[in-house]
């Protein structure tokens, strides 16, 4: 008997559980727990992802995702200020082995100077133009005649940021439609080189979800085919000319999914104009709000992520912001280590070798559907309301990315989501400039949407304690206590040093007592600024009050927390003297800040 048929004869011998099988075992775990509180993600675009997934889930499968390209385009963006420069980066670049330049261009440039010694083969070299640079379209049309380079061989495109600079501004300039419909005029003669580019990154660095951000993008894309065909354009001429820009944050099989959604609806709407496998382009830039200022190498972390989530995507394009752009000009080192991300997966990491890896997963597969019946219904309402200008002028967009970006930052707050060195897990030994961080409350025009990171109002707690350290002389000393049941004492300790740690507070370590007669006496005599005390449930309630009345008896006005919420005593232990809690279910950003308001009051300057 042949080895194949030894494994049929055995596998005959077991039943193939089902999804149902998996649930009620799931169940008998959870112990009366809710399965679906427990255990089903309630994603903000509407849909309930499943802990599994298995065949029985298997539906039909999400049409014209786009191929899995093994040539996809490594950027940098270069900043033009002085061309020498411009064109040495750009060189510098190619060296490293970046096959994409962008060029950041805001006043009259000469193409000749700026493209000196830079060979076309296999490059792409884009542009980003302001109104003030117009002038470099001819100017490049012009070299590129002078190299006498067959037009196949130039790649890339232009971006006049129409959409971009409409939502945040509050103003649409015609003047760049008329210039698009140019610019394709010009560039006619080069079939790979995109005259339109629509970017839909400022809906996800303003905080909306995947869903919106595709209808959003769509919908303007309507907008920009109507006009391009009033000036005479073919749907097919606009199309083969489209070259579309979508940000890409760290929810990696949600932003998988919504690549692949965006070009499956792309394609749809391709074939209402009657255009069939339009020839359009799609890049991914990472995004903002997915970035932080605190412990910042954490975001090659979160690149990495969304270079891997959008290449299983099926982009064509990659843009990745060195660790250190929100804080500073970025250097070589950084810049080299982004442009590294895109060539390791791709060359070490087998990332454009395999055909469409996530085509068939259970899970990938599903999300895609639900997405994308979603995002397509959000479309159909923008339109069906008077399109996309008009739903922007009645702040209806706004509003709606609004209430998202609401929720996220609730979840943030709630440490519902984790985000490494901001809300959670902080590196206790990094020292930060107040300058970098952000502190203002602003005030923002409901109708503009604005650029911003997620951890903006942990960062408003980081400034206050850099602030506090400037004023004072010192950091404000944490001081956690603990005395009681091991396990759980010791449990909340940890909690407690991750929980305080990110307000960049100075976190000494635990110390454990004996009883908590003398935990409240060593703690209330000692230089720390605010006490933690960390013990079980059930010591809580044989002791916790007492802790705090002779805690106060010696120490009226030090800040004293305790780490848990004992219901059935808290409030007399708020009216004994009891600052707080701290718990899983506490608003952190809302928490840390009273504290920080009573350590500003009770608190003097150093003397010296």
């Amino acid at each position: 008997m042949n080895n194949d048929s030894k494994e049929k004869l055995l596998f005959q011998d077991f039943i193939s559980p089902t999804k149902q099988d998996w649930i009620d075992k799931a169940n008998v775990d959870l112990k009366g727990a809710d399965f679906d509180k427990r255990l089903v993600w309630k994603n903000l675009n509407g849909i309930d992802i499943q802990p599994f997934y298995t065949k029985d889930d298997q539906k039909e499968l999400l049409k014209n995702t786009g191929e899995n390209s093994s040539q996809v385009v490594n950027y940098r963006r270069i900043t033009v200020k002085e061309v020498s420069k411009a064109n040495y980066l750009a060189l510098k670049a190619l060296e490293e082995g970046m096959t994409g330049l962008l060029f950041d261009i805001s006043s009259e440039v000469s193409a000749y100077e700026l493209l000196e010694d830079i060979d076309f083969n296999g490059i792409a070299i884009s542009f980003n133009l302001k109104k003030e640079s117009f002038s470099f379209i001819s100017s490049y049309k012009s070299f590129l005649e002078s190299l006498s380079i067959n037009p196949t061989l130039v790649h890339g495109f232009i971006d006049l940021n129409i959409f971009n600079q409409y939502l945040e501004t509050g103003s649409l300039d015609r003047d760049l439609i008329d210039e698009a419909s140019r610019i394709m005029e010009v560039f006619s003669g080069y079939p790979n080189f995109k005259s339109l580019a629509v970017s839909g990154t400022i809906y996800q660095d303003a905080g909306s979800n995947q869903v919106q951000e595709i209808a959003y993008t769509l919908n303007s894309l309507v907008f920009l085919i109507e006009e391009m065909i009033g000036k005479n354009w073919s749907a097919k001429e606009v199309f083969d000319n489209l070259h579309f820009i979508l940000g890409v944050s760290s929810e990696y099989f949600v932003e998988i999914a919504k690549f692949r959604v965006f070009k499956s609806l792309l394609s749809e709407i391709a074939s209402k104009y009657g255009v069939i496998s339009p020839k359009v382009v799609l890049s991914a830039k990472t995004s903002v709000w997915s970035k932080s200022v605190t412990d910042a190498n954490t975001n090659m972390l979160r690149t990495t992520t969304e270079a891997m989530a959008a290449l299983l995507g099926n982009v064509d394009g990659l843009e990745l912001d060195p660790y250190d752009h929100e804080f500073k000009n970025s250097n070589d080192f950084s810049s080299r280590i982004a442009g590294n991300i895109t060539t390791i997966l791709k060359e070490e990491s087998y990332f454009g070798k395999v055909a469409n890896p996530v085509d068939g997963s259970y899970y990938i597969e599903e999300v895609s559907l639900q997405m994308a019946q979603n995002a397509l219904n959000l479309f159909k309402d923008i339109e069906s309301s008077g399109g996309f200008i008009a739903q922007t002028e009645n702040e209806k967009i706004q509003s709606q990315i609004a209430e998202i970006r609401i929720k996220k930052v609730k979840l943030l707050s709630q440490r519902r989501i984790a985000m490494v060195g901001v809300n959670k897990y902080p590196n206790l030994m990094e020292t930060v400039s107040k300058d970098i961080l952000d502190h203002q409350n602003k005030r923002y025009d409901p109708k503009l949407l604005v650029r911003q990171r997620a951890g903006l109002e942990m960062e408003k707690i980081r400034y206050n304690t850099e602030n506090f350290l400037s004023e004072k002389g010192f950091r404000p000393v944490v001081e956690i206590a603990s005395y009681g049941q091991l396990t759980m004492r010791k449990a909340r300790a940890a909690f407690a040093y991750d929980y305080m740690g990110v307000a960049g507070f100075d976190i000494e370590n635990e110390k454990s007592f004996e009883s908590y007669k003398k935990a409240a006496e060593k703690t209330a005599s000692s230089n720390s600024d605010i006490v933690v005390f960390c013990s079980s449930d059930a010591d809580y309630l044989d002791s916790a009050l007492d802790y705090v009345k002779e805690f106060r008896a010696l120490n009226p006005s030090k800040i004293l927390l305790l780490a848990g919420f004992p219901a059935d005593i808290h409030t007399s232990l708020l009216e004994a003297g009891l600052d707080g809690f701290i718990h899983m279910k506490t608003d952190i950003f809302k928490t840390l800040t009273e504290i920080q308001q009573k350590i500003s009051r009770t608190t003097k300057p150093l003397e010296i």
